[in-house]
């Protein structure tokens, strides 16, 4: 059963001049626009201004990633949210682009370093489609945005204990993490002891 994503547990207000990006697909365009509107309210809901976020339209879902991996390239954006609905039909290319849409988004995050978030809806009917776009079961926009700016400040938490600090001999602790059983210890990057 479908239903409304979690509420952010905390304020997810974004550093002072994070930007963010809105990537919005025309394909079902009276969805996605309602879509991109619960988007644009959980950011201005957030504090992040209107000016702070911008947004590009793309043909469809399966063109998503590619926008986005631009995007997130840039570096200009603390994060970048994917809109756009996908509706099953009667032949098969629902599962190729929801698919494919959802594994380069996903890929985008993963090689950019960028929260990148899925706001594709992918339903079988057009009218659980409005249900996911503002209605009884949500805004996928919304949750998607509220994702995004969740993840922003989970990234510059953990990107600023990671900078490097003086340690007690001189040298820089660069690259130092806490160890995985949370005591605080610390360990060198991947495959440090």
């Amino acid at each position: 059963m479908a239903g409304r994503a979690p509420s952010p547990r905390r304020s997810t207000r974004p550093r002072a001049g994070a930007r963010f990006a809105v990537v919005a697909a025309r394909f079902n365009e009276a969805i996605t626009k309602r879509l991109l509107d619960g988007a644009l309210r959980a950011f201005a809901a957030s504090g992040v201004a209107e000016s702070a976020v911008d947004v590009q339209w793309v043909p469809g879902a399966f063109e998503l990633p590619q926008a986005a991996a631009y995007l997130a390239r840039t570096r200009r954006y603390a994060g970048v949210v994917c809109v756009g609905c996908v509706i099953r039909g009667q032949t098969p290319h629902f599962d190729f682009v929801a698919g494919q849409a959802a594994a380069g988004i996903q890929r985008v995050g993963l090689d950019t370093g960028v929260p990148t978030t899925f706001g594709v809806i992918t339903a079988l009917t057009e009218a659980q489609a409005w249900e996911r776009a503002g209605g009884d079961v949500g805004n996928r926009g919304t949750e998607a945005a509220d994702a995004a700016l969740e993840m922003a400040r989970f990234v510059e938490t953990v990107g600023r204990r990671a900078r490097p600090t003086a340690n007690r001999r001189g040298g820089s602790t660069a690259g130092s993490l806490p160890d995985r059983r949370g005591r605080g210890a610390l360990r060198s990057g991947p495959g440090g002891k």
